[in-house]
Formats: structure tokens, C-alpha cells, sequence
């Protein structure tokens, strides 16, 4: 006997117990995008690798570790997008959104693929919500979007919301702290201690190993120079108005000369917004700005600042902090008959209560009335409509309240109305 095919390894299924959870994120994040402005726009799942490649960047660990990248049919390198930003930038400049009034604020959610060592919170297959300001280069961008991540955990319930941030300047100023930090990591045992990818990063992309967990790694660059002392003035000058600009909203903001953000596109600001209390504090998102992703694809200058979320560390980082997400959807009304003779009498009241908006279930399974009402029972029906032959001769439908076990005859031509009513009464 073949064995069961299951999902593979760092993919799951999100059953009805927790894809509920999700909705409401996903309507928190809607609401807020239309507060500030956003579009939303459904973008392939799949594009030309070259786009990540260039984009993010061949030396990340993105490009060079994680992808899933195949040749189609037609001989071509395709890649399951493993972020959102370069396909939103891709889209920007093949839909000419120049020509639209700037900036275009753009907000998308889905799937995104990284070949990554699955943990809780971090799958291979994970969700994203990813919001983006295309062709504005002022500082207020950057201090705008971090406000619309802020405002989206604010509305969700987290607490104790802290913005880590750095600059990570531009290709002029930060070539030159390149420079610095490489003369940092050779004139001690810094280079010697890195481990065996950090060594790699040396000559590439020195800056990611700032960015390494590893506890030697952290200590050989614990007094590594601070890329803010390196900064040009106009990046510098950006980065102030932006701290200023969060002083003013009221952030709690600490700057972290450590991040720059795995990705090689961003350009000044870096941050992640941390949520959590008592110490365990959790990233819930993190962005910044990418003035030459654009570029970097082959097109005009465009500026960017944008930030992307995993709904998955989202819903865990809520559960954690005890927050409310909402009640679980359940039936509303069940429709039970006294014999299957009633059985489409039973699919005709269904059907009139759901198009009043009600949420109604009825059975399928010819099961006696005695197991229909313990099916109703485990609905968690609030109410539950019963159909015999009573009923049928009088034009009534019975209506049993499962809460206080109450039940009264009504007009079977008024029962949807009432049932409504009797919702919205309950629900006061």
C-alpha cells in the first residue's frame, strides 16, 4: 500500500481553526491602506529570476541560498517570488505608473518561497504583506510608512511597540564605511573569529556581517564603527528629519547600527518594528527605503520606501501578547426538520436566511431530529429553526434560542427578518 501524501517539508495547511485569524489581519491591514492612501494590486507569484537576481541582489543570501528557481517550458530561469518589493518596482515601471500623480502607494498580500530551515513562525511557503511608496524621496515617506506599520499592529492590539533604526546611506557614503569597517575587521582577531559565511561577506557585502546572529560574529563586531558616522550629509540630513519626524508622532525609537536589512537594494533608512513586553520582544515587520531598485532593474531613477510583514509572526506575536482577535465564525441559525419529508423545506428557509446575511447550516445525512439538534449544538448555533408537521400545516417555523432554551412559533414568511432582529438584539 502507497503511503498518504503529505505537504512538504516547511509548507502546512491553515485549517478554519486559525484561517479566521488571518482574515482579520488581512481586513486590519485593508482598512489602514485605505486610511493612508494605498492601492492594493495582486501581483504573479512567479516572475523571471533575473528581476530577484538584480534586484535584491546576487551576493544575499536570498539570491544565493533560498530561492526556488526552475527552467519553464520555454527554456526561461523563473523564480517563486521570495519577496514583494522588486516585483512591485517591476510593476511600477512595466504599467508606466510615472504618469500617474507621485507618489503611487501600492499595498499587496500573499505567499512569497524561501528554501529556509523551517522553525515556528517561519515556513518555506509564508504569507506577506507589503506596503510601498513609489517615486517619493522625501524623508516624510520614510516617516509615513513606518507610521502605516506602527498604525496596523497599533489597531491589531500590540503593545510596547519599539522602531529599531539605522541609515544605511547611500552608494557614495557607504562605500566609504565599507572601507572603515573592513579596516576595523583586519586590524584585530575580528576577521580570524567570523564564521565561515561572514568571511565570505568580507570582500562581497561586508555590511550583512553586522547582521549575523552568531554569537562570535556579534562579539568580534561589537565595537565596529557606526555607519551614521560615515554619512554623507545629505543622508544624514535625511536620516535626522526622519528621527525627528518619529519624535513628534511619539515613537519609541531606538537606533541600531547593526541593521541593514538582508537585502542589498536599501539605501538610508533601515528599521524593523519590534513588538512585545517584559524582555521578549519579536520583529514584526521591517523596510526601508531603496532609492536604486528601480535602476537596478533596468529603469529610470525611482525612489522607494516601502516595509514588508509575515502574517504568520504577526498572529503568533498576538496570541503571545493575549490579544483579541475576534470570535471564531460559526453557524448562526440551523435548520432542523421533524423527518427527511421536510428535507427541502430545510435547504429553502437555509437559503432565504443566508441571503438576509445569516450564517445557516441544515443537515445533509437524513440523521434523526434528536442527532440534528445535537448537530446544531456543536455548530454553535444561537438559534435553531424547526420544521414539522405542525409547522408545515400552520405556515410556522419554530424558533429555539440554544442560549436560554426558549423556544416560540413565528410566521415561516417572517423568519429570516426576525432572526435578524433577534441578531442584532443580541448582539447589543
Amino acid at each position: 500500500m502507497e503511503s498518504t501524501i503529505k505537504a512538504p517539508r516547511g509548507t502546512r495547511d491553515v485549517l478554519g481553526d486559525e484561517s479566521w485569524k488571518w482574515t482579520h489581519v488581512l481586513n486590519v491591514c485593508r482598512d489602514v491602506a485605505g486610511d493612508f492612501g494605498y492601492s492594493e494590486v495582486l501581483l504573479p507569484i512567479f516572475e523571471h529570476t533575473e528581476l530577484f537576481s538584480r534586484g535584491i541582489g546576487d551576493t544575499t543570501d536570498v539570491v544565493e541560498k533560498e530561492m526556488y528557481t526552475f527552467i519553464d517550458k520555454g527554456d526561461r530561469s523563473i523564480t517563486l517570488r521570495p519577496e514583494l518589493t522588486a516585483s512591485m518596482v517591476r510593476s511600477y515601471l512595466e504599467h508606466d505608473m510615472k504618469r500617474a500623480p507621485q507618489p503611487v502607494k501600492l499595498w499587496s498580500a500573499g505567499p512569497m518561497f524561501r528554501y529556509e530551515r523551517p522553525q515556528k513562525g517561519r515556513y518555506r511557503q509564508f504569507w506577506q504583506i507589503d506596503f510601498e511608496i513609489l517615486g517619493a524621496q522625501s524623508p516624510m515617506a520614510d516617516l509615513e510608512t513606518i507610521d502605516t506599520s506602527m498604525e496596523i499592529y497599533r489597531r491589531l492590539g500590540l503593545t510596547n511597540l519599539q522602531v529599531l533604526i539605522n541609515s544605511v546611506g547611500c552608494p557614495n557614503c557607504r562605500h566609504a564605511y565599507r572601507d572603515a569597517l573592513k579596516r576595523f575587521l583586519e586590524s584585530g582577531p575580528g576577521l580570524d573569529a567570523l564564521c565561515e559565511t561572514c568571511q565570505g561577506r568580507f570582500e562581497r557585502n561586508p555590511l550583512r556581517i553586522l547582521d549575523c546572529k552568531k554569537p562570535a560574529c556579534r562579539e568580534a563586531t561589537e565595537d565596529a564603527p557606526a555607519i551614521w558616522d560615515s554619512l554623507c550629509d545629505e543622508c544624514r540630513s535625511h536620516f535626522e528629519d526622519v528621527n525627528r519626524g518619529l519624535s513628534r508622532i511619539g515613537a519609541d525609537v531606538k537606533l541600531d547600527k547593526r541593521l541593514v536589512r538582508g537585502l542589498d537594494y536599501y539605501t538610508k533608512t533601515a528599521y524593523e518594528i519590534l513588538a512585545g513586553e517584559l524582555g521578549a520582544q519579536n520583529a514584526v515587520c521591517g523596510g526601508g527605503r531603496y532609492d536604486n531598485l528601480a535602476e537596478a532593474i533596468g529603469g529610470p531613477h525611482v525612489p522607494g520606501v516601502g516595509f514588508a510583514s509575515g502574517i504568520e509572526r504577526i498572529v503568533i506575536t498576538l496570541e503571545g501578547q493575549g490579544v483579541f482577535l475576534g470570535e471564531k465564525p460559526k453557524t448562526e441559525v440551523y435548520v432542523v426538520t421533524a423527518s427527511s419529508d421536510f428535507a427541502i423545506e430545510a435547504s429553502a428557509l437555509a437559503h432565504e436566511l443566508r441571503a438576509s446575511k445569516l450564517s445557516a447550516g441544515t443537515d445533509y445525512a437524513g440523521r434523526g431530529m434528536k442527532a440534528q439538534m445535537k448537530q446544531a449544538a456543536a455548530s454553535g448555533a444561537d438559534f435553531v429553526c424547526i420544521i414539522g408537521e405542525d409547522e408545515a400545516a400552520s405556515g410556522t417555523v419554530s424558533v429555539k434560542n440554544m442560549s436560554n432554551g426558549e423556544q416560540r412559533s413565528i410566521p415561516r414568511n417572517e423568519a429570516a427578518a426576525k432572526l435578524v432582529l433577534w441578531r442584532e438584539e443580541r448582539n447589543r
